[in-house]
């Protein structure tokens, strides 16, 4: 390590010696020592050197082992930088609160932080040297470097068994992508020329008129940061953002079309960055037991909505509180639901009630599709009582999937909403298949129109949808 060491000193003072030299100049040099720290037999170190286009943006460096573990992050300023005074900035308080393993340097010394906390330092040489004699430092605390760099690399994302743990987990990175990466991103491209940009344009244009570029970037970063865990709920082994797509039903097209970009597209590197951090967080967690865990503590039978009220509660409390997101109570549901069933029964004849092939149902404003989904289980209940469970499943595809609809105007609430319709009709042994969805479809319910085929490219199913909503 001490060789490694004196090769990086000397090679760091002779580009501070030629007096022009930028941040950016040193990035190589330091790249080149975290890879080739000694990290055990069969572990191999990847370091990617991100993009500065703004400070808004991710850390300098991100450190991972090339299979999708995220082994932590480097800021890096230039050398000689009062480290005392970033330390306490806004940039390295943000990336502090987000990320859980990172180091700040200024070539010289070395901060780890764990969690927001500071857990080690070390500074092998000392910048005035370099800079004012014009000569490499010698090499000082190399026991001190090898122990810092020990526990930088120990690092590990604990598996998190509580549903609030995940939650704040989700939510402040969720709000990273939303304020300094998607925002940045709508920043930087022009309008209608860039993949985000384009979704925005459709969004405003075809759902949302007024829809600001602040509320789109939250409106989005929600989106993939629920797709991703609806995605990891059908993951049965490593979860990461490139295998979300292949988790996404084909027949949710605008979801598709969302993270044939996330998983599959060209990302640009900075919103890579904090999405595969997501998934990773994700790939952490043990999601059948966080799913579990509401049924234990007695919230009910609607796991998916109440770990999205749980996040959103961590996410943006004042939000949820000016959009009145809660879960309705499940006695006012049940209510509701079997107060039209009995009406349908008593007042229109209908000897069924939600079970009659007469009955179409459809929720104009349907959220995460609370009470359709009680509608189903109910309809299910009164066919298979009266008819038996031999055609159960046939009743689900030919009356529900064909009678029940739904529209939505918000894309996390739809995308819950597919995902608990999903998991429901699993429950009751109809699963399902490739070319089953069920109807809920993203548009604005208050100005439905025929839209055009929309013309940027991975949005087609935004105009398909609208169509069919209208049809129906």
């Amino acid at each position: 390590m001490k060789h490694i060491l004196s090769t990086y000193l000397k090679n760091i003072a002779g580009i501070t010696s030629r007096g022009d030299a930028r941040e950016e100049t040193y990035y190589p040099e330091l790249k080149t020592l975290f890879e080739q720290f000694p990290v055990g037999e069969g572990k191999t170190v990847y370091v990617t050197v991100l993009p500065k286009q703004t400070e808004a943006g991710n850390p300098d460096f991100r450190i991972w082992d090339g299979k999708h573990h995220i082994v932590g992050y480097i800021e890096a300023k230039p050398p000689g930088t009062n480290l005392d005074r970033i330390e306490t900035s806004e940039q390295l308080t943000r990336y502090r609160q987000t990320f859980p393993n990172i180091i700040l340097t200024d070539f010289y010394e070395f901060r780890l932080y764990r969690d927001g906390a500071l857990i080690d330092r070390a500074a092998i040489g000392r910048p005035f040297i370099a800079k004012k004699l014009k000569t490499t430092p010698p090499i000082e605390q190399v026991e001190n470097f090898e122990n810092l760099l020990g526990k930088f690399f120990s690092f590990s994302l604990p598996r998190v068994f509580s549903a609030e743990e995940l939650a704040v987990e989700l939510a402040k990175r969720t709000r990273f992508l939303r304020d300094q990466v998607v925002a940045e991103e709508l920043k930087e491209q022009e309008k209608g020329k860039g993949d985000i940009s384009g979704f925005y344009t459709a969004f405003k244009k075809y759902l949302i008129a007024g829809l600001t570029e602040k509320q789109f970037a939250d409106l989005y970063s929600q989106t993939i940061a629920y797709g991703l865990f609806a995605a990891r709920t059908r993951a049965d082994g490593a979860f990461n953002r490139k295998l979300a797509f292949d988790y996404i039903p084909p027949t949710i097209g605008i979801l598709r079309d969302v993270f044939h970009f996330i998983s599959l597209g060209n990302l640009p590197k900075q919103m890579e960055v904090i999405v595969d951090d997501i998934a990773a967080v994700l790939n952490a967690a043990d999601i059948n037991q966080i799913l579990n865990q509401f049924y234990k503590e007695g919230r009910g039978e609607d796991p998916i909505v109440h770990f999205y009220e749980t996040f959103l509660a961590q996410y943006d409390p004042q939000t949820r509180e000016r959009r009145g997101v809660y879960y309705t109570p499940e006695p006012v549901v049940l209510y509701i639901v079997r107060s039209v069933h009995h009406l349908l029964k008593s007042r229109f004849d209908l000897g069924d009630g939600l079970a009659n092939p007469e009955v179409t149902l459809l929720d104009p404003a349907g959220g995460t599709l609370t009470f359709p989904a009680e509608a189903i289980r109910l309809a299910v209940d009164e066919f298979t009582q009266k008819y038996g469970e031999g055609g159960k499943t046939t009743f689900i595809r030919e009356q529900i999937l064909r009678s029940f609809y739904a529209f939505e105007l918000m894309m996390a609430p739809y995308a819950i909403g597919h995902l608990k319709i999903s998991f429901l009709l699993e429950a009751l042994g109809c699963p399902l298949r490739e070319e089953d969805r069920f109807q809920l479809y993203l548009t604005n319910t208050l100005e439905m129109e025929d839209i055009a085929q929309i013309d940027i490219p991975g949005l087609s199913s935004l105009s398909e949808e609208s169509c069919l909503a209208g049809h129906y």
